[in-house]
């Protein structure tokens, strides 16, 4: 296997070269497990939300949620609100968004909670920009304003990401045969 040198925010890493494609691979990032990772990443968020002006942080689950953790701890935010892949037994009347490869879902309460409010949303790394995409629809038709979209690392295969306030902290490579 081949490997790809992270070097972020005073931390290096050996990322995995996976395939996404037959003719696309990524370096592969993976934030659970590693606390320094995820500590690094949330001070770095921190630094750019110095000046945004938000209620609640929100994130499609599942690497982000350390990430979404520190970050509410580090700014004693109350609370996050992850969205979720299925609906699950402890939901109470969940709301889904159906969309072509899967959907997002949240808990009829995390709904209730975030309307009205104004959000940052926190990826952890961006390809296409879908997942953002979605989650923006989706907290739109409940009337929450996203008023920034953040990721750690973009994998950087000179597309824009098709999402209003966008910003990322760093990049990723894309390999192309």
């Amino acid at each position: 296997m081949k490997f790809y040198k992270l070097k972020f925010a005073n931390l290096e890493r050996d990322l995995p070269i996976v395939s996404l494609s037959p003719v696309i691979k990524v370096a592969s990032v993976n934030f659970l497990g590693d606390s320094e990772l995820v500590q690094a990443s949330a001070l770095e968020i921190i630094r750019v939300l110095k000046d945004v002006k938000f209620d609640c942080l929100v994130g499609p689950e599942v690497k982000v949620v350390p990430i979404l953790q520190e970050l509410t701890r580090l700014l004693k935010q109350p609370r996050y609100v992850v969205f979720r892949k299925n609906i699950t037994g402890y939901m109470v009347n969940p709301r889904k968004l159906n969309f072509f490869h899967g959907g997002l879902v949240l808990d009829g309460r995390d709904v209730d909670y975030l309307k009205g409010k104004r959000v940052v949303v926190v990826d952890d790394v961006v390809t296409t920009g879908h997942t953002l995409v979605y989650i923006n629809k989706f907290l739109s038709e409940i009337d929450t304003e996203v008023v920034l979209n953040i990721a750690i690392f973009k994998q950087d295969d000179g597309k824009d990401i098709n999402v209003s306030n966008f910003k990322h902290i760093a990049k990723l490579p894309v390999f192309k045969k």
